[in-house]
């Protein structure tokens, strides 16, 4: 069970286990941390924004067309910023560090 590490908006850094092929947002959701997720993971908000640990962002499956629109749209935007909900979590990323971005 691939484990991974997400440091809400206060700073604190919480450490969770999830299941291969679920997404970042429903495990933090899951959790209880403080992601919105509005759109439930359809790809039409930006609510799951997250800030991906620079040690890890060349490992994940990179982003769509789709995924990049939305994020254009985030004050917060990172060169390392991700949707929670388009991450599926995989063996290979266990250990995986990010944060909750701040609301826009």
């Amino acid at each position: 069970m691939p484990i991974l590490f997400i440091t809400d908006q206060d700073g604190v850094e919480h450490r969770l286990d999830g299941a291969a092929n679920d997404d970042l947002m429903h495990i933090a959701r899951g959790a209880g941390l403080p992601m919105q997720g509005e759109c439930n993971g359809s790809l039409s908000c930006a609510t799951c924004h997250l800030i991906i640990d620079p040690a890890w962002f060349e490992r994940l499956t990179p982003p769509d067309e789709d995924e990049l629109d939305l994020l254009d749209y985030m004050r917060t935007v990172t060169p390392t910023s991700r949707l929670g909900c388009q991450i599926r979590l995989t063996e290979a990323l266990d250990g995986l560090r990010a944060t909750i971005a701040e609301p826009d």
